[in-house]
């Protein structure tokens, strides 16, 4: 089964560009809300979070006490990392189960805002970057959560540089209102059959 991941900085469009491929009939694993559903599903995570962060970190009900690890983390890197590397294994876990039950899709997409800066591009065989520019990226972040620029500045600035991750990439879809996005993922989408063919 071929894997692809998909990803881009806050604000690139890259769940609109996963949303097309979903029309095309491809499966997308959107790994943000696995990582939500695995710190209360998968038992060796939980062990590792409450080891790590004490039994305060669940609710008597199994329900994770978010503002009991948010506090711990919170401006923390340190902290965070430890979080993430408890959290990271437990999603490719969960990606790995997912991928054997898309036994007639031609390829899967893996959507990720942090593809890159957890390693799991490693695990995929080709990569996705949505990119588009920096101003016009916190733009739509102000619009969509009603933040200010500082806010989505601050944001972006905790995600790896998007320079970074085109050197990382294997393809790169153009977000920015000069190209129409739907060609580009028809496109991508007629090379994926192909190898898989």
């Amino acid at each position: 089964m071929l894997k692809i991941g998909l990803t881009g900085n806050i604000g690139s469009g890259k769940t609109t560009v996963a949303g097309v491929f979903e029309v095309l009939g491809i499966p997308v694993f959107y790994a943000d809300a696995a990582a939500k559903n695995v710190m209360v599903t998968d038992a060796e995570l939980i062990e590792g979070v409450k080891q790590a962060f004490g039994s305060d970190a669940y609710f008597a009900d199994a329900i994770l006490n978010r503002k009991h690890i948010a506090n711990i983390v919170f401006n923390n890197a340190d902290e965070l990392a430890r979080l993430n590397a408890l959290v990271h294994p437990a999603v490719f876990r969960a990606f790995d189960e997912w991928v054997l039950r898309q036994t007639s899709a031609p390829y899967v997409i893996k959507e990720a805002a942090i593809l890159f800066e957890s390693g799991s591009y490693k695990k995929c065989d080709q990569t996705i970057l949505v990119s588009a520019p920096l101003e016009q990226r916190l733009e739509r972040v102000m619009q969509r959560d009603g933040i200010s620029h500082d806010e989505a500045a601050s944001r972006d600035a905790r995600q790896m540089n998007e320079e970074e991750k085109k050197i990382l990439a294997n393809h790169i879809i153009i977000n920015d209102g000069s190209q129409l996005v739907i060609p580009q993922v028809l496109s991508l989408h007629q090379q994926f059959i192909a190898v898989k063919a």
